[in-house]
């Protein structure tokens, strides 16, 4: 409660149009001491907006004649800076990535319980409230003045990077899909961020490539679940369907200004290329796979061979090592890019422990 007091007569917006739904909400907030008003619809919403100061806001996606994501592009038109929070009851994950595009700052979903709401709005006031304090500082001119405005730019920056861990929770709604588990994200993005460390990436591309490597096979949002969930091995037919999640992911992710999406688009579209040019979609050889799509091919590949599906059993860590370094004829050496491969093989020890530690 703590946290909460010191927020006390922070300004919330409420809008939904389910009359219960605005009736729980305001008297959690009430009950916090925050100041709120709701409204039923977005129109009434926005202009509410456009005469009081709000320090954030707490929208319904799906609302009649106006949605959600319609009034937070609205309200960012003329207040950029305002943070918007969406609700919605279902999971839909183009919409989530469309609202992380928007500048949405954080995603619900209902039912929630009281704490996380007020966790997600305090988060979300602060913010606010740093971007206000920037706003007076940066208009004085004193040297102790500069430097807190420096320390305040840096907080801003480690926030806004809050959508980092909004795209790790809203991948996992394309996993529910598939007969993987949130598990299996887990897994991807700690072997592709140890292969990078053994490469010698920046700290960088390594804290990227962990996070937006669990998006690989966000595409399978597009597959029919008679061929995604299909008990047994598929048709060819089958197949060449199934291998187009590849370009799916890509143009769900493409042409975003964001760089972790930009890499996570990458990835996407990249992760099934092989180093000797007999993977797809695109059948590339060499180093024309750019190197994010040559690190999570063989993470990708070394956990599906550790992995239980319905028409295989699972292997262990030495059959799988064995497999990926001297090949089996189905998986062979000459599909991995050789330095990612070396890096592999000096951290595959690691890979065991992973996996071990991360599985369901």
């Amino acid at each position: 409660m703590g946290e909460t007091n010191q927020l006390r007569g922070a300004s919330v917006l409420v809008v939904d149009d389910d009359f219960h739904i605005r009736f729980v909400i305001m008297s959690i907030l009430k009950e916090r001491g925050f100041l709120a008003a709701a409204y039923e619809n977005a129109t009434d919403a926005l202009a509410a907006v456009k005469e009081k100061p709000f320090d954030v806001v707490l929208t319904d996606i799906k609302m009649p004649v106006v949605s959600g994501l319609e009034l937070l592009e609205a309200i960012h038109s003329s207040k950029p800076e305002m943070p918007v929070i969406l609700m919605t009851a279902y999971a839909e994950l183009e919409t989530a990535v469309d609202a992380i595009r928007k500048g949405a700052f954080d995603f619900i979903i209902k039912p929630f319980a009281p704490e996380y709401l007020m966790h997600t709005l305090e988060k979300a006031v602060r913010y606010s409230s740093l971007v206000q304090m920037e706003k007076t500082y940066k208009t004085k001119l004193e040297s102790t003045v500069r430097q807190r405005t420096q320390e305040l730019a840096d907080t801003l920056e480690r926030m806004r990077n809050m959508n980092k861990e909004l795209i790790g929770r809203l991948t996992a709604v394309a996993e529910y899909r598939d007969t993987d588990t949130g598990t299996h994200i887990s897994r991807i993005g700690r072997y592709s961020a140890k292969i990078a460390e053994a490469l010698g990436m920046t700290a960088v591309f390594v804290e990227d490539i962990m996070l937006t490597s669990s998006m690989h096979d966000i595409g399978k949002i597009g597959i029919p679940d008679s061929i995604l969930l299909k008990p047994g091995a598929l048709t060819p037919d089958e197949f060449e369907l199934m291998k187009s999640h590849a370009a799916i992911g890509h143009n769900m992710l493409a042409d975003a200004s964001d760089l972790s999406i930009q890499m996570a688009a990458s990835i996407a579209l990249n992760h099934h290329e092989r180093w000797d040019g007999t993977g797809y979609p695109r059948g590339l050889r060499g180093e024309t796979t750019p190197i994010e799509g040559r690190i999570v091919m063989l993470a990708d590949q070394y956990d599906a061979l550790r992995s239980r599906r319905p028409y295989k059993q699972p292997l262990s860590h030495v059959e799988v090592f064995r497999i990926i370094v001297e090949g089996d004829g189905r998986t062979m050496p000459c599909h991995f890019d050789p330095s990612v491969l070396s890096a592999f093989i000096k951290v595959a020890t690691v890979f065991d422990n992973i996996f071990a530690t991360h599985s369901d």
